[in-house]
């Protein structure tokens, strides 16, 4: 959202009314009521406020306020387990998804109640406050105004910084060679699906499309594997601008073209991938529209345009986790009838096994869909 379209925020600060523009690039809400807080505050009293909704705009030191964001995330774990009282057991796969979705909800709200000021030029006028203004612009552009925000959102703007600056290694792309995820872009660290595109055999080496590109990393891979030319496309101007950087580091941006579209380019090629978001539930926030995707649009998108789009005896590359059919969130038969409606066959399919450190965390709420899950690249074609 563009600063001038942010809210304002109020609150009293030595008998005076202030106000600021509101900043959330992870589409929270503003607080309805703003305090003041600073060292003297305890993290009891930082905490009832939180759970209140009620916002505390920070004038202490700034590693103090870190500290007290640690104590609220302590306090913010589920209060029956804190009583020695077991955790509301689901019924189902669904509803464990769903209390997990929940908590993680409530969780976020109360972490984003303590709030920092911010200068025109991103300075945080703190004591022992950090230099984040490189973290800001590449998440929030070229600054205009002062604002508030949360510092759990800025905290994530710093771990999105230090990510883009290291990239990510893709044992795929040669050695020593990585993406570098920009702020909001999904970052590759499930390499297994990088890993099933590398082996697959290329039904054509002339040309490929790739849907929903986001930091390029599948572009790059079948510009690497011989395919001589890649049209890459994606609807977020970040992706895009992600992916260029990324195919220029590569020195690939000669094979690659980049559209900002809502799935297809114009015209038929021989190889058509796509890798949506494989669980169709919605997000709760813009970042997460990589990983949730309501009522499975692109899905559903990519399958029904895909046979107007592949040349004849042309493949579409569909990659997808089964996590959701073990979430109870879509069932396979759905996936196979939305295959046959759009009158594609299936040539074959791969799987693997993630390898994430979630998959063997038996404290995560959806350990067992986890340990059960396989991720899958598709190959199909026209009936």
């Amino acid at each position: 959202m563009p600063m001038s379209e942010q809210p304002m925020i109020h609150w009293i600060e030595e008998d005076q009314p202030r106000s600021a523009r509101w900043r959330s690039e992870n589409g929270n809400p503003a607080p309805k009521r703003v305090v003041i807080a600073d060292d003297r505050m305890t993290a009891d009293t930082a905490y009832r406020l939180a759970c209140e909704g009620t916002g505390m705009l920070w004038r202490g030191d700034f590693q103090n306020a870190r500290q007290l964001l640690q104590a609220l995330a302590r306090r913010a774990e589920p209060k029956a387990e804190k009583r020695g009282k077991p955790r509301k057991q689901p019924t189902s796969p669904t509803d464990a998804f769903n209390l997990h979705r929940q908590a993680q909800s409530q969780r976020a709200r109360t972490l984003g109640m303590l709030l920092l000021p911010f200068e025109a030029d991103y300075s945080i006028p703190l004591r022992r406050a950090p230099d984040v203004h490189l973290a800001c612009n590449e998440a929030y552009g070229a600054p205009t105004e002062p604002f508030v925000a949360s510092l759990r959102e800025l905290l994530g703007l710093i771990g999105a910084h230090e990510w883009r600056k290291k990239g990510v290694e893709i044992a795929a792309l040669g050695e020593g060679q990585r993406i570098h995820p920009h702020y909001g872009v999904y970052s590759p660290v499930r390499g297994e699906y990088i890993e099933l595109v590398a082996a697959a055999p290329l039904p054509s080496t002339k040309l490929a499309f790739d849907i929903g590109t986001g930091t390029g990393v599948l572009a790059a891979l079948l510009a690497k594997r011989g395919v001589q030319r890649v049209v890459a496309t994606d609807m977020d101007p970040r992706a895009l601008s992600c992916a260029r950087e990324n195919l220029l580091r590569l020195n690939l941006d000669n094979k690659v073209t980049l559209q900002q579209a809502d799935l297809f380019p114009e015209g038929r090629a021989p190889l058509v991938i796509c890798n949506p978001p494989w669980i169709p539930a919605r997000p709760s926030s813009p970042i997460e529209h990589a990983v949730y995707d309501p009522e499975s649009r692109m899905l559903r998108g990519f399958l029904s345009g895909l046979a107007q789009h592949l040349e004849p005896g042309g493949e579409g590359w569909l990659i997808l986790s089964d996590l959701a059919e073990h979430l109870g969130l879509r069932s396979r038969p759905e996936l196979l009838a939305a295959i046959d409606t759009a009158g594609l066959q299936v040539l074959g399919k791969t799987d693997i096994r993630p390898l994430h450190p979630k998959v063997s965390d038996q404290t995560d709420p959806l350990h067992a869909a986890r340990a059960a899950e396989l991720t899958s690249l598709w190959r199909l074609a026209v009936r």
